[in-house]
C-alpha cells in the first residue's frame, strides 16, 4: 500500500474535506459537500482491505485484531477526552449526547440512536460502526479462497441492504444503511488493480473529472437523493480514477501530501474537539467572526496533524513492535515445548 501514492492523497483530501465542512456547518456555510469526504473513506477502505490481503494467506482472527489495534485505541482515546469536555464544558457542545449509556456504547460501536441514526459521544465516530462491521464481514470472507471472497464480500452488503427495504427498525434500519456499499466498491477496485488492469491516462483522469463534477452537481440538483448514488458513485469514480492514473504515469510522491494523508485518521477523530477548543481561543482573542472559519480549518488540521506525530505515531510503532515479537515469542514457546517433550 506505500506504493500507491494516490491513496494517501485521497485520504489527505477526505480529511480535508470533512473539517471544511464541519466548521462551514458551524458558520452555516454552503459547503455541504465536504461530508462526501466520508464516502471517499468508505471507498478506500474497501480498496484496502482487498489490496492488503489479496495474494497471501490471512488469518481472519490475525485479520481482525490488527483492525482492532490499528482503529479502536486513538478512538478510545479521543472518545473519553471528548467526554470528558462535555462533562465539564457542556455548553460548548452543542448537539453532542454523554450519558453512561452512550459512552459505553460508544466505546464498543453501538451508540444510542438519534433519529434512527448512529450518535456516539464523539459525533464523527459514527462511520467507525460501520467501518467495524465492514470489517467483520471481510474477516468471514477471508475464510474462503479469493475467488469466492469477492463474491462474498460484495454479496454479503447487498443482502444487507436488501433488508434496509423491509423497514426495519432501530440498530437494524442503521446498519443496514446502502451506504455500505460503498465499501463494496472499493473492493471491486481493489480486485481490478490486483488484476494489473491498466487504463489509459486520459481514461483515469476523465473519471476523476467525473467523480468531481458529479460530486458538484449531485448535491445542487438533487440534494436528497439517496447518499449512496449522490456521493457513493462519485467516490468510486474519484477513487478508481486516482489509482489506474498513478498506474498509468507514475510521479515521484509529494511528501506533505502523503503526511496529510498519514495524518489522516488523527484529523478525522481530532478536528471536532480540536475546533471546539480553537472556537474558544478565537472568541477571547476578539478575531473577527469573517476570519475565524478559514483559521479554524487551518488551526484545526494543524492541531491534529501535531496530536497525529503526538500520539496516533507512537501508538503504531508501539503495536508494530509488539506485533514483531510475536513469532519470536512463538517460536521460543515451540522449542520450550520441544525440550520438555
Amino acid at each position: 500500500m506505500g506504493e500507491i501514492h494516490s491513496i494517501q492523497y485521497l485520504r489527505a483530501f477526505a480529511a480535508v474535506a470533512v473539517v471544511c465542512f464541519h466548521v462551514s456547518e458551524q458558520f452555516n456555510g454552503p459547503f455541504a459537500v465536504g461530508a462526501a469526504g466520508v464516502d471517499i473513506f468508505f471507498v478506500i477502505s474497501g480498496f484496502i482491505m482487498w489490496v492488503t490481503t489479496a495474494r497471501r494467506p490471512t488469518d481472519p482472527r490475525q485479520f481482525m485484531w490488527r483492525r482492532i489495534v490499528r482503529i479502536v485505541p486513538l478512538y478510545w482515546i479521543v472518545t473519553l477526552v471528548t467526554a470528558a469536555g462535555i462533562f465539564l464544558k457542556p455548553q460548548f457542545f452543542y448537539g453532542h449526547e454523554l450519558s453512561w449509556d452512550n459512552l459505553i456504547g460508544s466505546l464498543f460501536f453501538l451508540p444510542v440512536l438519534q433519529n434512527g441514526s448512529l450518535h456516539p459521544v464523539v459525533i464523527q465516530g459514527w462511520t467507525l460502526c460501520y467501518e467495524m462491521m465492514f470489517y467483520i464481514i471481510f474477516a468471514l470472507a477471508l475464510l474462503l479462497d479469493e475467488k469466492r471472497r469477492l463474491a462474498a464480500t460484495v454479496g454479503a452488503l447487498l443482502a444487507i441492504v436488501v433488508l434496509h427495504l423491509f423497514w426495519l427498525r432501530g440498530y437494524a434500519s442503521a446498519f443496514t444503511s446502502p451506504i455500505v456499499l460503498e465499501f463494496g466498491a472499493g473492493v471491486v477496485i481493489g480486485r481490478l488493480w490486483m488484476k494489473d488492469i491498466r487504463l489509459q491516462l486520459i481514461l483515469a483522469l476523465s473519471l476523476i473529472g467525473g467523480g468531481v463534477i458529479l460530486l458538484g452537481l449531485a448535491q445542487a440538483l438533487d440534494p436528497e437523493m439517496p447518499r449512496v448514488l449522490r456521493w457513493g458513485v462519485p467516490a468510486t469514480l474519484i477513487l478508481g480514477g486516482a489509482v489506474f492514473a498513478e498506474r498509468a504515469r507514475p510521479s515521484k510522491p509529494w511528501a506533505w501530501l502523503q503526511f496529510v494523508g498519514e495524518a489522516s485518521y488523527s484529523i478525522y477523530l481530532w478536528h471536532v474537539l480540536v475546533a471546539i477548543i480553537m472556537t474558544g481561543v478565537l472568541l477571547r482573542l476578539g478575531v473577527p467572526s469573517g476570519w475565524r472559519p478559514v483559521l479554524l480549518v487551518m488551526l484545526s488540521l494543524a492541531a491534529s496533524a501535531l496530536l497525529y506525530l503526538a500520539i496516533e505515531k507512537p501508538l503504531i510503532r508501539l503495536f508494530n513492535r509488539a506485533r514483531r515479537k510475536e513469532p519470536a515469542i512463538r517460536h521460543a514457546a515451540v522449542q520450550l515445548g520441544a525440550a520438555v517433550e
